[in-house]
């Protein structure tokens, strides 16, 4: 089969110790390898948007003036995120991210015999865990180490805007998010996914990044059991990601006072493990913070 990508990118895709491969301004291309980031060449004028356009044919979306922003993979899982102009000022830009490629375990996240412990206890002993971090540090691939710990014997639900947590546990179901059709039809977001995975018998749940309405779901639904369950959230420090998930609270159920809505994120969340990328690329748990003692 024919690769609908640029040939650069596509050897980039190819290398595996190349993890994101990132478009600028329409032709300059950029990847990371083990943490840095390098310029690595340009692309001609217009091969982004033909890129896309192959990408997109069987699929019925659309990159497009009127739709200048997409989320998708490839066949073999990488995720694609590409914005074009008017959104991109300076011309198209994309995002790849290879999946699978470097599969991480608790270990590569720290080297404090304590905190290794410490992480794997809250998996064992059924923690419902917030992982925070900001843009690139490493939630996802820490979600993805925490979720391969789990016992075996557990049946584990994934839900995730766009696919991309690299899992190796063998009782695993994964539900990926919908766009809206060109003509606005037919979207499946977060939210419906987790109603949807509350009636499959999970075990654990695993949500890739909570960030809207489906927070109060989710809060909800831990506050009623499912035990051991898994999710991610941008913030900077452990604090603030129970911060933003109570403004996500808030913000989605505007009748709740803040005082309510701190006893439902206590009740919901019993540990948050905060990750960062450090100064030499590396991803690492920096903090690991408990909001109450469980029995």
């Amino acid at each position: 089969m024919i690769s609908p990508l640029p040939p650069l990118i596509r050897d980039l895709l190819d290398d595996h110790q190349v993890t994101d491969v990132l478009v600028n301004n329409g032709t300059d291309v950029w990847a990371e390898r083990r943490g840095r980031v390098d310029f690595c060449g340009h692309l001609q004028p217009g091969d982004v948007e033909a890129m896309f356009e192959r990408i997109l044919a069987s699929s019925g979306r659309r990159l497009d003036r009127l739709h200048p922003v997409v989320d998708t993979r490839l066949p073999d899982g990488t995720r694609v995120c590409g914005v074009i102009p008017p959104i991109a000022v300076d011309g198209a830009c994309a995002a790849f991210r290879s999946l699978g490629k470097n599969m991480f375990g608790i270990d590569d996240f720290t080297d404090d015999s304590f905190v290794r412990t410490a992480v794997r206890d809250l998996v064992a002993a059924r923690h419902n865990v917030l992982v925070s971090g900001a843009t690139g540090a490493g939630k996802t691939s820490l979600l993805a180490a925490l979720v391969d710990d789990a016992s075996l014997d557990d049946r584990i639900v994934v839900l995730e805007d766009t696919t991309e947590l690299a899992v190796t546990h063998p009782h695993v179901v994964r539900l990926e998010c919908r766009p809206a059709t060109a003509e606005g039809r037919g979207a499946i977001d977060l939210d419906a996914l987790l109603r949807t995975s509350l009636r499959l018998r999970p075990d654990r749940i695993v949500v890739g990044e909570i960030r809207g309405i489906e927070a109060v779901t989710l809060v909800n639904a831990l506050n009623t059991g499912h035990r051991g369950s898994l999710a991610t959230i941008h913030a900077n420090s452990a604090t603030n990601a129970i911060a933003r998930l109570g403004l996500l609270l808030r913000r989605s159920t505007p009748g709740l006072d803040r005082t309510t809505v701190d006893e439902m994120i206590t009740a919901a969340i019993h540990t948050v493990v905060h990750v960062e990328r450090l100064g030499n690329g590396r991803r690492a748990i920096t903090r690991v913070h408990s909001l109450h003692t469980t029995s």
